[in-house]
């Protein structure tokens, strides 16, 4: 059984993550600044890797802050990502990498759409 503070901090991410709409990305740093510990970027992943197969929570719109998928040696989720976020319309850039400035929420905490 997970300690309460750590079940409490990844649905608080799920329910940050729940709220980026459709055809918008956003980071992984973006999320935890969100919570008040944007130094927590890394455990913002952790807890969406940590999703079941069939969740509810759009997972796939949260890259990293390059504009990229993190595909950390998943490389089938991360085909899976790409496949999502394209049928949404979202672009990649010829080198793969997503335009923050164009399809970012709350990547600069309010200052993207």
């Amino acid at each position: 059984m997970r300690p309460p503070r750590f079940h409490s901090f990844h649905k608080t991410v799920y329910e940050v993550v729940s709220q980026v709409p459709c055809g918008r990305v956003t980071t992984y740093g973006a999320v935890a600044a969100i919570l008040g510990s944007p130094r927590l970027a890394h455990a913002v992943g952790f807890a969406l890797h940590a999703l079941p197969p069939d969740t509810d929570v759009p997972w796939h719109r949260v890259i990293n802050s390059r504009g990229r998928i993190s595909f950390r040696g998943d490389d089938i989720r991360g085909m899976e990502q790409e496949r999502r976020l394209l049928e949404e319309g979202i672009e990649f850039g010829p080198d793969g990498s997503v335009d923050l400035r164009r399809f970012g929420w709350m990547v600069g905490l309010g200052k993207e759409r």
